[in-house]
């Protein structure tokens, strides 16, 4: 990711407490998206961003909100805060308290991290305790409003993360009732890595006069992920993997399956090939998944086999390959995927194992990212695949695909239909 390094942290007007926590931290330069996102925040401005979870997007956000709490200091009053940060998944919600603790820790304001899967009685008592900022998923705060243990009437700040996965995940419904118990006055802002038309007609409702940021290009992949498609058999999928893990030997490898039990699955045959490996998703619990992301962070596990709905959270330095054992049926999806490496300007290696059932799909993911997803048939496993997938190039400029170095490398159940957000985008526009 590039960096104007003439744009430091404090150039950006940050108070001194952040800007004593960035420097604690080694934080001088801001990212493209804090470098812009960042101003208009600080004047109260709405917005709207296309980023993906890695391009410093958290800071972007937290750092205005800090500081406009931190400038006008008030009492605080059980049960109600003053800025609401909503986010899909318990792993992100975390993430974010990490970092607001971080960026907060000369400041005296307090916070919550609200999610299910976990004891409700301690996040009663610290909203009882009252809060200025709450992050928080929607189920589990839904539960806590509707026993009033949160109000949400003198939130100034409201920020919907990740919009799109909200709508994957079916959080529609939830989210349009958090809308609705939002004052009307308040300073809004919508981040997503992809804008469908959903989500823009939310957008249109949500914000007022917002300022766009846009860091990447709406779907588009980083230039400096290596992408592949191995074209292979479905029988021959897992020898395929543990042959590809034998030959890049090095870093952490991200592998996605489209089910829950497929990646069970997945992890114990790796598991049985002598290859560590551990499977993350919504049925695990809160507890194994956040074991099963620290040995990964750590390198205790390499190989992390992981559904599109759990990996949405994770952001961990040193992935170096993704692989899609099963080619996505959304788009989309493959986006999020393949960005979980080739994070704050490294580079990485992306393959998509491609059965000749998955073709079509393949097909719309190259539509959807408008370049063409080179084949690698150098592999024991390779199939033939047909003309048109090899060598298609969808209309619109196709983006280049930077070569990215890894040394020693290359010598179905269909998902249901995903609710919409219109009815969310008429509430937003009414609260």
């Amino acid at each position: 990711m590039n960096q104007d390094t003439t744009i430091t942290f404090a150039s950006l007007n940050l108070a001194a407490p952040l800007l004593r926590a960035l420097v604690e931290k080694a934080y001088v330069h801001p990212s493209p998206i804090q470098a812009r996102a960042i101003p208009p925040l600080l004047e109260g401005r709405d917005l709207i961003g296309c980023a993906q979870t890695g391009t410093g997007k958290t800071a972007a956000f937290a750092l205005p909100i800090l500081q406009r709490l931190g400038a006008r200091p008030l009492p605080r009053t059980p049960r109600r805060p003053r800025a609401l940060i909503l986010t899909p998944t318990r792993e992100l919600a975390a993430q974010i308290g990490d970092n607001i603790a971080l960026y907060g820790r000369h400041l005296p304001l307090r916070h919550a991290v609200i999610f299910g899967g976990v004891g409700e009685h301690p996040q009663i008592r610290a909203l009882a305790a009252g809060v200025e900022i709450i992050v928080a998923t929607p189920g589990r705060l839904l539960d806590l409003m509707e026993q009033g243990h949160a109000l949400l009437d003198r939130v100034e700040t409201f920020v919907l993360d990740e919009a799109d996965r909200m709508l994957d995940m079916g959080f529609a419904p939830d989210v349009k009732r958090i809308i609705a118990r939002l004052p009307a006055r308040r300073q809004s802002l919508l981040f997503s890595a992809t804008m469908p038309e959903a989500i823009r007609e939310l957008a249109n409702r949500l914000l007022h006069d917002p300022v766009r940021v846009e860091v990447t290009p709406v779907a588009s992949t980083a230039e400096r992920i290596e992408q592949r498609v191995c074209h292979v058999q479905r029988h021959d999928k897992h020898r395929l993997l543990v042959h590809t893990l034998t030959q890049h030997a090095q870093g952490l490898v991200l592998v996605f399956s489209r089910t829950k039990h497929g990646a069970n699955r997945l992890a114990d045959n790796l598991g049985r090939d002598g290859i560590r490996a551990a499977a993350i998703h919504g049925n695990k619990s809160q507890g194994a998944r956040q074991r099963a992301l620290e040995d990964f962070r750590t390198g205790r596990t390499r190989v992390l086999v992981a559904t599109d709905i759990a990996a949405r959270g994770i952001d961990v330095k040193g992935i170096a390959l993704v692989v899609n054992f099963d080619i996505p049926e959304e788009p989309e999806a493959y986006v999020h995927r393949i960005g979980r490496t080739a994070r704050m300007g490294a580079s990485g290696l992306a393959l998509s194992f491609c059965d000749p059932s998955e073709r079509s799909s393949l097909r719309d993911i190259q539509r959807l990212i408008r370049q063409s997803i080179p084949v690698h048939a150098d592999h024991p496993f390779a199939t033939g695949a047909p003309s048109e997938v090899r060598t298609e190039r969808p209309a619109g400029p196709a983006a280049p695909i930077a070569p990215a170095r890894h040394s020693g490398f290359w010598r179905s159940n269909r998902s249901p239909r995903r609710p919409g957000f219109r009815g969310l985008a008429r509430a937003a526009g009414g609260s």
